[in-house]
């Protein structure tokens, strides 16, 4: 019997993977030279599939990374001269934080406890911060940012460019790329594929950013894979470097199933999900929340704090072939992680549940 991955990346494969894996394999997808047109025409339709899905305007640049941690050095050289600020309220909004202080940029940060979340009315972004880091989804504590609060945060400070962290939620989150400039996921997550590919949405307004950074003679953007240099290929659907082609290939295919089912459906079926989730740990005496805001809690990544050391729980589960994460970092023995992804029916989180409860 198979098991099923309620990690929260990588994840439960989406029930088509194998059978894109198998047309790539046929048509030998992992072979073919990223100058081809067959190549060109493979970036296409993926970035067609996403901004139908994610709602992205022409404005924006969507391009491939080797992972979503290379987006933080990427956005912070190209679009950060002196100071950036920071949301952080988990290990993932940390590390983007620790890349800017590796990068020697001038830092801000508001910091909140490990399990809690931000509204805007909290956020006063310092005067001279070129762009505002945040997570929608905090990978580590299970907290999300409502799109709605970002949305207002970014209205009250227009000049600022916003790099949203959307790793473990996208393509959940309706994040309005109207007015947001920059966004972020990997695949490995939501999009149930292995890992190995990151993708980056940036703004007409970061690539202007990039480049008048690039004409300065104090500081650098970088050499590999700039915003310039990944804007100039990407007009031709082609990229600087060597590419995945295959995860490239197989992302455009599952965004067309996401887009077959429709974003809405998709949305509307994670929140039930979510619902009886957290309906389970809030009536449980075994399992709690951890985060006890209900605005702030993640809709695809459940964190519940257990009674038995969490290694006994995930150990009991996996011996019915249910796959449950650990707690992030400190919390690995205190706590679950419960992935809510497309890739997960009602009735697999159903069945979860039941078997928690024993």
């Amino acid at each position: 019997m198979q098991n099923t991955y309620f990690t929260p990346g990588p994840a439960e494969l989406y029930p088509t993977f194998q059978q894109h894996l198998q047309v790539a394999m046929d048509e030998q997808i992992g072979s073919i030279s990223h100058r081809s047109q067959r190549f060109r025409d493979i970036y296409k339709f993926t970035d067609e599939q996403l901004r139908i899905l994610l709602s992205i305007p022409a404005t924006h640049g969507i391009f491939f990374m080797g992972s979503a941690s290379e987006v933080w050095e990427r956005m912070l050289l190209n679009c950060v001269e002196h100071e950036s600020f920071h949301l952080v309220n988990g290990s993932f909004s940390q590390k983007f934080y620790d890349y800017a202080v590796a990068l020697h940029k001038h830092t801000h940060v508001l910091e909140k406890p490990f399990g809690e979340g931000f509204d805007a009315a909290d956020i006063q972004v310092p005067e001279y911060a070129e762009v505002v880091c945040l997570a929608q989804n905090e990978t580590s504590s299970g907290v999300q940012m409502k799109t709605s609060e970002i949305h207002k945060l970014k209205r009250k400070y227009p000049k600022k460019l916003f790099c949203v962290d959307m790793v473990s939620s996208a393509p959940y989150p309706d994040l309005d790329f109207g007015i947001i400039d920059s966004a972020f996921f990997s695949v490995q997550k939501a999009f149930g594929m292995p890992a190995g590919l990151g993708v980056w949405i940036a703004s007409e307004a970061c690539l202007a950013k990039a480049e008048q950074l690039q004409k300065s003679d104090t500081l650098t953007i970088g050499a590999h894979h700039t915003l310039p240099t990944l804007w100039k290929q990407y007009k031709t659907f082609e990229t600087p470097a060597t590419p995945n082609a295959l995860f490239i290939y197989l992302l455009g295919k599952i965004a067309e199933d996401f887009n077959r089912i429709g974003i809405e459906t998709i949305r509307k079926q994670t929140e039930e999900k979510a619902r009886t989730i957290y309906k389970f740990l809030d009536s449980s005496d075994t399992y709690q929340s951890f985060v006890k805001q209900e605005r702030h809690r993640s809709q695809t990544v459940v964190v519940a704090t257990t009674q038995k050391p969490a290694a006994e729980v995930i150990a009991a589960a996996k011996m019915k072939h249910m796959i449950v994460g650990s707690g992030y970092g400190k919390f690995k023995e205190s706590q679950i992680r419960i992935a809510n992804f497309p890739a997960t029916s009602a009735e697999q989180i159903s069945a979860l549940i039941e078997q928690l409860k024993q």
